[in-house]
């Protein structure tokens, strides 16, 4: 049973809320911020005054059933209705308990994307690219904005590497479970025995840090320019223009070619900085997330996989779940990519309640 002054608490805050809203005394910087509690609040305030008055409709209802006085289709109905309100107490209090869940303040922002090809050579950079397009075509039909940040190319049109920033609503909040190794099992058209081989590719889902989230300290910075360098180490322009960043607190370190200007290089540069200081700091706070970015992205080893896609048995298998739908080219238009990430999100949502039960 949840502390029936926890439940009061958000009745009184919605109330609170409305009067303060309607009485146009709020100043001006703080009314998006109230009007966004105010509408969160609204969703959950309803399951609350039922939570509420549960032991008095219940003991209502008991009463009605046995009263000697009560007729036989008095206590009929009042007994299907005591089953109602025990079964919508139950689901009210799922839904309050996961309202008063701690919210990750990271949810809500924009998402940095990298994509790296992995174990199994040409065959990873072209899952790599075939990951890419996915999450392309997911954001299409979304209305997500892609943004590539850094690219580098293989050979017959893989990826060895992608960096990309999604825009829109809540991404982070969408994307986050994608970090991690994803596993390929197809056969190359390369291969003439028709075998099939496994490859793999990694992703990691950064939310984009804001100049507010961290600030970076000209100190504590090591900028080093080279001359950008395409395939094989040709030189792509005359200019040292290639930007490396090193964050010496940290030892992160970032390299940025793909703009023909050094300021380009740098702001880009300093972006994905950001964002991966601001993922590993967040990491340190949270004990329970991983404990620093190489096991977040893991190595790109086979072993280490939090999804498969086998594409002779058209099936992806999601391992944190045992979640396994046999329909592959429906996920990899992106068609059906919802609904993997609610069961993966219904599952960290059971995992934070069972720790506040």
């Amino acid at each position: 049973m949840l502390p029936k002054e926890k439940v009061q608490n958000l009745i009184d805050r919605h109330n609170k809320l409305e009067k303060q809203l309607s009485s146009g005394e709020i100043e001006k910087k703080k009314y998006a911020e109230y009007s966004k509690e105010y509408s969160d609040l609204s969703e959950i305030v309803k399951q609350a005054k039922e939570y509420l008055s549960y032991q008095k409709d219940s003991n209502d209802l008991n009463n009605i059933i046995n009263d000697e006085n009560s007729d036989v289709e008095m206590k009929e109905f009042a007994t299907n209705e005591l089953e109602n309100l025990k079964n919508n107490f139950q689901i009210n209090e799922k839904k309050i308990k996961l309202f008063l869940l701690p919210k990750d303040i990271a949810d809500s922002k924009n998402a940095i994307i990298e994509i790296r090809a992995g174990t199994g050579g040409l065959e990873a950079s072209l899952f790599a690219s075939d990951l890419y397009k996915m999450y392309e075509k997911i954001c299409q039909k979304k209305n997500w904005s892609v943004e590539i940040i850094s690219i580098s190319k293989s050979d017959a049109g893989g990826l060895k590497e992608v960096i990309a920033l999604i825009k829109g609503k809540n991404i982070y909040s969408s994307l986050k479970f994608e970090s991690g190794v994803h596993r390929v099992q197809r056969v190359p058209d390369t291969e003439t025995q028709g075998r099939v081989h496994t490859s793999a590719a990694t992703v990691a889902v950064l939310p984009e840090a804001e100049d507010l989230d961290i600030r970076l300290d000209e100190k504590d910075l090591r900028i080093d320019v080279f001359r950008s360098s395409g395939p094989g180490g040709q030189s792509v322009n005359t200019t040292d223009s290639a930007v490396r960043i090193t964050h010496i607190p940290s030892g992160i370190v970032v390299s940025q070619q793909d703009e023909k200007s050094q300021i380009r290089n740098k702001e880009k540069g300093l972006k994905i900085l950001r964002s991966r200081i601001y993922d590993f700091e967040r990491q340190k706070i949270d004990q329970e997330r991983s404990k620093d970015r190489k096991s977040k992205i893991g190595s790109g080893d086979r072993s280490e996989r939090i999804r498969t896609y086998n594409f002779p048995q058209g099936r992806v298998t999601d391992h944190r779940i045992n979640l396994t739908l046999h329909k592959l080219e429906e996920f990899m238009e992106g068609e059906i990519f919802d609904e993997i990430i609610e069961s993966l999100s219904l599952q960290a949502q059971q995992e934070e309640l069972t720790k506040i039960n």
